[in-house]
Formats: C-alpha cells, structure tokens, sequence
C-alpha cells in the first residue's frame, strides 16, 4: 500500500483489476484505493503473473503493507501462491508487514491474514474484512457457509446474511417488554468517509489555535455584478469568493502559510491554492483550484464546476484535491447566515460563506434594501494575529464587490 501524503496512514482496497493467475504488465493498473476520499489506481510495479492477493475488496490497509503478490516469468505460479498461504496460515497479527519476502517475487502489498484454508478445528477462516463488518453489523460467523476459497468466508458472505436477516421478521416475545424500558436504537457504523472527516476535524482543533472572526457585509455591488456578467457566462457567488480569495491571500501572504514540522518555521505559499467544500451524501470533500491567484473569473468558473463534477461522481484523483494553502466553505445555499468553519489540518485559514439576504440596512445616511452576506473566518493564531487576519477578510470583501471598482 503506497503512501500519496503525508497525511496518509492507510487506504481501502475498492477493487482488484486483475485476479490470480491473470498476466500483469508493469505500470498498468493492479488495484484501485480509496485514500482520504479519493479514488486512485494503483499500477503494478513489475511484470508477471499475479500469484494471489492477501487482502479482500473493502479491506483498509495500512501504508507499507503489501496486499498482492506478481510471480515472475519462469516461475510457478501455483508454488508460489501456496508459499504465501502457506505463511498466512501461521498465527500473525492483521497489520504485521511482511519485512523479507522472497527475492524473486516483486510484491504490490502482502497481508498474512489471508488464507483459504480451514483451521484445525474444522471452522473455516474469516477475512479481516469480513470478521469487522460482521461485528458492526451483529452477523454471527459461526452460522455462516463461506464461499470463498476453501469455505472461506468473505465480505459478500456477511452482508448476504445481514439483508437476510433484515428482511426476516423478528420474533414476537411471550412477554412484552417492561415498563420503561428504552427503545431500540439504530446503530451506523463509525467507518469510511465519516472516519476520515471525524479524524481530521480532530486533529485540527487539537494541533492548532483556532479562532474565528466575522462580519456582516453589504455585497450589493457583487450581486449587481453578478447579474450582468451572467449574461455571458454561467458562473457561481462561489466562483467570485474564490476569485477575491486568491487575490487576498497575494496581499496578505500570511494567511497563505503554513506552519510546518514542529513549528520551527511558518512557510508562505507563493500561489492561493483554492479548496472550496463540496458536499456529497457520504460526506464531504474539498477540490483544490491551484494557482486561483493567475486565473480569471470565467477559467475558475469553468476548473470549479469540473471539480464539482468529479467530486459528485467520484472521479477526484489525488492531484485534484491535494496541495490546498486556504479553504472556502459555503453553506449559503442551505439557508445559514453565519457558523465556525474548522481548519483543514496545514491550513492557516478557512472562509464560513453565509446566505446572501435583501434587508434594510443604513446606504450613505439613508435606510434602503441591500444585499448582506455574512463572513466567518477562521484562522490559527498561532501564524497570524486578529488585526492582519481582520484586514484580509475586509480585502476579500472588497475584492468581492466588484461592481465597487
């Protein structure tokens, strides 16, 4: 399992490309993982014939960890899958890397934990996979046939029997329940996307020291602005946030850094690297806009819907979403007017973006209708001051008024 980031501690198999026995050319596509919501392949890193994989559809490996084996030419393709299930029939821990496998054999990740075979008293093996979802999903192993090699029971094998047992209907006890007694909770399993978000979000309020700051803007020039330009080119109030974003954070350089290692040094980004927060029914997951700061209003426009697409159908690769110096979240579309915004861990800061809303406000001495937008910047102390972070966020209103030029 290779490691794309350094934030990277694991992935999750989603698909093999190839099955054992099949011939495998180096530098094509052997499996496909699932890394901090980002769907990348993996090419093999040799020729040869694929001998057998260690770990099952759906397994979270950790980074190091091998989870196939490539035989090479001249070898036997069946020995060398036995040597392995040979050594993964030996009591091992699920993470313990293989750390000297044979030297003709170029491996793409190993496990020890998978094995075909029965064990000594009869009972057929369970991949971890499997042993896992059987536990979030209350699936009894000792009930179930496996299907895979040798009985062997599988991911499939479990949530066959979960549907199954779903669809049966629960037995009516002789006794009704007693008085008082709390109802019956469902429960979701704590796994996947929502893992990954509940981790960083952690991570972040425990590394950093976040505050937030806000301000009710009038942004009645930018929605004038918006209503011409549209005429000729279709374009989003999140298109023009990135847009004064990134010329912001080119005046502002310190909210374009970061504070690396252990905090010996802050690093200032020479380009705003764009994130805006895209949210899909398993969670959520920010496309980066790199070098925002060189690109006009209708290129972002264009890069941002393209983003958003992927994202929506799943098809963000890891450049697409990586190397991100500053982070918008809109939540204006859902009705919210103001909120604290959590740094994406790295980040120095993140932009709240509320509804935009006509209401009475005071306009050169008089009452009259205007567009109002509230702002929530959240920012790490630690690498900037309340003031300066102040004045970014008032230049990124102005640079988002744009009829006010």
């Amino acid at each position: 399992m290779p490691k794309f980031g350094l934030t990277m501690h694991e992935g999750t198999i989603q698909r093999f490309f190839k099955t054992a026995g099949e011939r495998v050319n180096a530098g094509e596509p052997l499996y496909e993982v699932e890394t901090e919501k980002v769907l990348y392949q993996v090419e093999a890193p040799a020729s040869g014939t694929l001998a057998t994989t260690l770990f099952d559809t759906g397994a979270t490996v950790e980074c190091g960890l091998a989870v196939a084996v490539i035989a090479e030419a001249g070898e036997d393709v069946a020995t060398v899958a036995a040597r392995y299930s040979k050594s993964a029939s030996q009591p091992a821990h699920r993470d313990s890397p293989v750390t000297s496998p044979p030297p003709a054999i170029q491996t793409a990740a190993v496990n020890p934990s998978q094995t075909a075979a029965a064990n000594a008293s009869g009972r057929h093996t369970v991949s971890p996979v499997a042993r896992k979802l059987a536990s979030e999903l209350g699936v009894d192993l000792d009930k179930l046939e496996g299907t895979g090699p040798g009985g062997r029971i599988t991911r499939e094998d479990v949530e066959r029997a979960a549907k199954s047992a779903s669809k049966t209907p629960p037995a009516i006890s002789a006794a009704a329940p007693p008085a008082g007694s709390a109802p019956s909770i469902d429960r979701v399993a704590f796994r996947g996307v929502r893992k990954v978000i509940a981790e960083r979000m952690h991570q972040s309020l425990h590394s950093s020291a976040q505050i937030t700051i806000a301000a009710e803007a009038d942004v009645t020039p930018a929605t004038e602005f918006r209503a011409r330009l549209s005429r000729e080119f279709d374009f989003s109030y999140t298109d023009m946030m990135i847009h004064s974003v990134a010329r912001a954070l080119m005046r502002h350089p310190r909210m374009n850094a970061r504070l690396n290692g252990n905090g010996a040094e802050i690093a200032l980004s020479a380009s705003a690297n764009v994130g805006f927060a895209v949210a899909l029914d398993e969670g959520l997951i920010v496309p980066v806009v790199n070098r925002a700061e060189s690109k006009s209003l209708r290129e972002i426009a264009l890069e941002s819907r393209a983003l958003g697409e992927k994202a929506r159908s799943g098809n963000l690769k890891l450049e697409d979403v990586t190397g991100g110096t500053f982070t918008i979240t809109n939540l204006g579309m859902f009705g919210i007017d103001a909120f604290t915004p959590i740094l994406n861990p790295g980040e120095t800061g993140i932009l709240g973006v509320g509804r935009i809303v006509e209401k009475p406000a005071v306009y050169r001495g008089e009452i009259a209708k205007r567009a109002m937008l509230w702002l929530s910047l959240t920012f790490d102390h630690r690498v900037v001051d309340g003031a300066p972070a102040a004045e970014f966020l008032q230049t990124v209103i102005e640079n988002f008024n744009y009829g006010a030029r």
